[in-house]
């Protein structure tokens, strides 16, 4: 009685953790291939050609991640094309900050969909890099995970 009682306890406090697979990752590479099945004998369902880009893991087997995009895309990713979660997509135009403040000189407009490397967050705001600036933007409004 007192054993289930505590994995009933756990559950309650702890749902995301014991019941979900569900984490985001960063491809490593510039060149992903995405599969209908968990196998390298399985076709290539498309190909990513987008190094950090961020995703989303739903499922596991073995060495084989099953993935969705932030367009809702889905399929099939070998463990050693992907990494710890580095990046987010905005999901509508943001402007580049100096500084974490709305009162700070803007660097530059981020478009939508633009993968922005995350540095470190502070509170609502994080700071990011692209290829060309580096600064502060609002965490709001956007696809993957904050650091």
């Amino acid at each position: 009685m007192k054993k289930n009682f505590f994995l009933i306890l756990i559950c309650f406090f702890f749902p995301l953790q014991v019941f979900s697979d569900e984490i985001y990752l960063s491809l490593k590479k510039n060149k992903v291939n995405v599969r209908y099945g968990p196998s390298f004998d399985s076709p290539i369902k498309y190909i990513y050609k987008k190094i950090n880009l961020p995703i989303k893991q739903i499922d596991k087997k073995e060495n084989w991640r099953r993935i969705i995009d932030f367009k809702n895309n889905s399929g099939w990713i070998h463990w050693s094309q992907l990494k710890k979660a580095n990046s987010i997509i905005n999901l509508d135009d943001k402007i580049l900050f100096k500084k974490p403040s709305n009162f700070s000189s803007p660097l530059a407009k981020i478009q939508k969909g633009k993968v922005l490397i995350v540095e470190k967050c502070d509170g609502i705001w994080c700071q990011v890099k692209t290829k060309k600036f580096k600064g502060w933007i609002k965490i709001e409004n956007v696809w993957g995970s904050i650091k």
